[in-house]
């Protein structure tokens, strides 16, 4: 069963590694926000979009290595002048870190790597859970009307 709370707690651990780490965000490889954690900032930043980049361009970047035939992909950084993004697989997900353009890369690479693994373990137990639709006992026929009613409200 996966803790509800594993996904914040493991990000937060992430952000407090170094000053310059701005936000980190866990997406899968479709680009879907699974969690994310940010510094205050004073400017509104689109994290679903960022993370759905970063996805984009990790998968793209994994696929070249694939046709290339170089190994397996470990980390994607971009960098800005003015900050950077580094992106690197987590199981089914992919882990995406912001920061300033003075970070300690290797201190990033290292977090992202030992981090990832945590994440990858806690993506796999929340992948795993299926949803259970209710058995026909369990339907109530009353509780039936009453939502087909109020749908023929709407």
């Amino acid at each position: 069963m996966s803790d509800p709370k594993a996904f914040d707690r493991i990000l937060t651990e992430i952000i407090r590694q170094d000053k310059g780490i701005s936000k980190v965000i866990l997406v899968d490889k479709t680009g879907l926000t699974i969690a994310n954690v940010s510094k205050l900032s004073y400017y509104p930043v689109d994290v679903d979009s960022i993370g759905a980049i970063a996805s984009a361009v990790f998968c793209a970047s994994e696929e070249q290595g694939k046709n290339l035939q170089i190994g397996e992909l470990e980390i994607v950084t971009s960098e800005f002048s003015e900050g950077k993004i580094f992106a690197s697989a987590c199981g089914k997900g992919v882990l995406c870190v912001v920061s300033g353009p003075e970070v300690n890369i290797g201190l990033i690479r290292l977090v992202m790597k030992k981090q990832g693994v945590q994440l990858a373990d806690e993506l796999n137990k929340f992948l795993a859970v299926e949803p259970t639709a209710p058995t026909k006992d369990e339907l109530d026929e009353e509780d039936l009307k009453s939502a087909l009613a109020e749908l023929e409200r709407v």
